[in-house]
């Protein structure tokens, strides 16, 4: 019997620390990763992070997770090697735009979180054997919003391709056009446009991958302007959302409308490809397009 008038000198869960010296420390929550499991969207099952990431992100249930631009490059190139291309500087909040919180503010964490200045990311490189500069558009940073900065990457990525007479792959993920940056964002969707017009001139491939989500002002410009469109599976491809054509036409949509296999089937899209298989079939393409040149194995 515990006698309850007595001091306890020994805290609760001193027992552990008496029996097993160290075990605490060991089993400590700070060596447990908070993201050692993902859960999947579509099944709701815990999925170990490893496995994710050894299945390209893909979940078993199928799911083309989202990846950010670095993920997705070394994926993309053969063995992961490519050389990085700097993206170019443009003016800051021009505007001076306050949505509750300064836009300068929102641009510094992003920059903080994905660990560069923009959305877009530039490389050069083999894919599938075929040399290209590929671009790819980055949705965990706000969205992946068209603004200045996104605008300049592309002009830069697709006179890269020109000065190496190699094609241009474009990865997008976007939500549209970033309202901090208003007429100067809408304004990039022509300037993209012209630039995929000097790549045409030069007599060079663009290539389209359209991934998870491609709406708004991307979708509207160059998205959709490829010499061939391919689509990762379940992709959400369009300009409105569909909650937002629900309420304006006041009808139910199709099942898997404005999903990349119901975009495939209406002729929207050209392939839908699974991650995995993206290297092989962008490089098929790359070399058909440019009269079978592919690298030296």
């Amino acid at each position: 019997m515990v006698d309850k008038n007595k001091p306890q000198t020994e805290k609760r869960g001193g027992w552990l620390s008496r029996f097993a010296p160290g075990v605490r420390k060991i089993v400590s929550r700070r060596d447990t990763p908070d993201n050692l499991w993902v859960k999947d969207p579509d099944t709701g099952e815990m999925l170990y992070r490893s496995d994710l990431e050894g299945s390209l992100w893909v979940t078993p249930s199928g799911r083309h997770m989202r990846i950010d631009a670095p993920t997705r490059l070394k994926f993309t190139f053969d063995d992961g090697a490519y050389e990085s291309i700097e993206t170019p500087d443009v003016p800051e909040d021009p505007l001076k735009f306050s949505d509750g919180k300064p836009y300068r503010q929102r641009l510094d964490a992003a920059r903080k979180a994905a660990g560069r200045k923009d959305t877009m990311a530039i490389g050069f490189g083999a894919v599938g054997g075929a040399d290209a500069v590929v671009i790819v558009q980055d949705f965990t940073f706000m969205g992946g919003s068209l603004g200045m900065a996104a605008g300049e990457a592309f002009i830069k990525a697709a006179r890269e391709a020109i000065d190496r007479g190699v094609p241009l792959v474009c990865f997008t993920a976007a939500g549209g056009a970033r309202m901090q940056e208003g007429a100067l964002s809408l304004m990039q969707m022509a300037r993209t446009t012209l630039a995929i017009q000097e790549l045409k001139a030069a007599q060079l491939p663009f290539v389209v991958v359209l991934t998870d989500p491609t709406t708004g002002g991307v979708t509207a410009s160059y998205a959709m302007l490829g010499d061939v469109h391919l689509a990762e599976p379940g992709a959400l491809i369009g300009f409105a959302g569909p909650r937002v054509i629900e309420a304006t036409i006041r009808e139910k949509l199709p099942p898997g409308f404005q999903r990349a296999e119901y975009l495939q089937e209406k002729g929207m899209v050209d392939k839908v490809v699974t991650r995995a298989d993206l290297p092989r079939v962008i490089g098929q393409i790359l070399s058909m397009l440019m009269g079978g040149t592919r690298r030296a194995a």
